[in-house]
């Protein structure tokens, strides 16, 4: 009996540690991959290191970035820290109803 009286406060410790510290991490890491996965071209976007730019292309695993003078930048997709600004859907898609 006094052997699980010096368990369970380690037990309460690692419940907390979960709580505050692996949950958190495991849900920001779920929605930087979604964020990823996601992108599309036209999105304006800040890399990891800063750099502001839109996607002019994108694949399985590059991305090549427009800047605002003109030059593409390619960059792994993996770098894309957030998007500032979804891509404008077009209007193209009119639906005709008789």
């Amino acid at each position: 009996m006094q052997g699980l009286g010096s368990l369970i406060p380690l037990i309460l410790m690692f419940v907390l540690f979960y709580f505050l510290l692996i949950r958190p991490q495991q849900k920001r890491t779920k929605a930087v991959q979604q964020m990823q996965n996601e992108l599309k071209k036209g999105d304006k976007i800040v890399t990891i290191g800063g750099l502001h730019g839109f996607i002019d292309s994108i694949d399985e695993n590059k991305v090549v970035i427009k800047c605002g003078d003109g030059s593409r930048l390619t960059y792994d997709r993996n770098a894309i820290r957030e998007v500032t600004e979804a891509a404008k859907t077009s209007t193209s898609e009119v639906s005709l109803e008789k």
